[in-house]
């Protein structure tokens, strides 16, 4: 017996982001518990299709071979980007953790140190995600949306080579890739809002392993999960999948008491961007979800279920 205790199987998607990701928990983990853990790639069917985001055949694409390992005991534990998460739980499995959440805006990385405005009608603007492209069009900036997959480098290339003018892309990422020094305009949430949970994590293991479990907690951010915990719930409620045209965007301060008090934004976007519904409710962070399902009804009183439908 040598007493070193065996390591934790982490699993996660094999892209350099997840990857990053992924090390990034498995080593707070090990630094703040002492215990070892080990990466299990596992391919999900997202990453293996060459199909357009909005036609992969709805949410889930990139977690459920990650949750099968999971329920099938093949690893201990899973790192997923929190806005590929089905907004239903999956019976058995809990998000044990919600680390400290990275800047949840999106950003746009342009030929000739371009920004948003800067860009020229006409040039060609990629993005996989419908909700970019409903809120893009919908700036009236006469930009050609260009459908687009693949890893940040491959996405960025395509800029590089003149065979876009720009892309969109989510901020969280390339800060985790140390990549920040492409981006030349932080786009305000103003013009684009981000995707419910953008930036954050979600660290999800077996709700019946009492020791993950317990181990996990030491890495769980109270207002990270609070925040995502109210933009999940407006997509929840609006019964909208993770490739919706939806967008919903949290803050937490204090209020006059010192009590946490959150402000939750959030809007349906047509997808050709001729129409949209946007509002915003505040109230007490320990109310996330019910906020996030008020907020929802709200847009959907004013006429989002049919911009959904419309863009199907």
């Amino acid at each position: 017996m040598t007493g070193v205790e065996s390591p934790l199987r982490l699993g996660t998607r094999a892209s350099q982001l997840a990857l990053t990701q992924s090390q990034h928990v498995a080593d707070a983990l090990t630094a703040a518990t002492g215990v070892p853990v080990e990466l299990v790639h596992i391919s999900t069917y997202g990453d293996r299709s060459t199909e357009a985001i909005n036609q992969l055949g709805g949410t889930g694409v990139f977690v459920t071979a990650l949750r099968d390992a999971l329920q099938q005991g093949t690893v201990d534990l899973a790192v997923h980007s929190f806005k590929d998460l089905p907004t239903s739980p999956s019976p058995g499995l809990t998000v044990a953790a919600v680390p400290p959440r990275q800047d949840p805006r999106d950003v746009l990385v342009a030929r000739d140190g371009l920004t948003l405005g800067e860009l020229p009608a006409g040039s060609r603007i990629g993005t996989g995600a419908p909700r970019r492209v409903a809120q893009l069009r919908a700036l009236g900036l006469g930009l050609e949306i260009v459908p687009i997959r693949g890893n940040v480098d491959t996405r960025m290339g395509r800029v590089t080579s003149g065979d876009l003018d720009a892309v969109v892309l989510a901020r969280a990422g390339l800060a985790r890739l140390d990549r920040l020094s492409a981006v030349t305009e932080v786009l305000d949430p103003i013009q684009v809002l981000p995707a419910p949970a953008q930036g954050a994590l979600a660290v999800e293991c077996r709700t019946d392993d009492t020791r993950v479990r317990e181990l996990l907690a030491v890495l769980d951010d109270p207002t990270a999960r609070a925040c995502v915990a109210a933009e999940r719930a407006v997509l929840a409620a609006l019964e909208a999948g993770c490739s919706a045209p939806v967008a919903a965007h949290a803050e937490l301060a204090e209020d006059e008491d010192g009590a946490a008090e959150l402000y939750l934004r959030a809007s349906v976007t047509a997808l050709d961007g001729s129409d949209g519904v946007r509002s915003s409710i505040t109230g007490p962070a320990v109310a996330a979800e019910s906020l996030g399902r008020e907020l929802a009804a709200e847009l959907l009183d004013r006429g989002a279920a049919a911009l959904m439908a419309a863009s199907r």
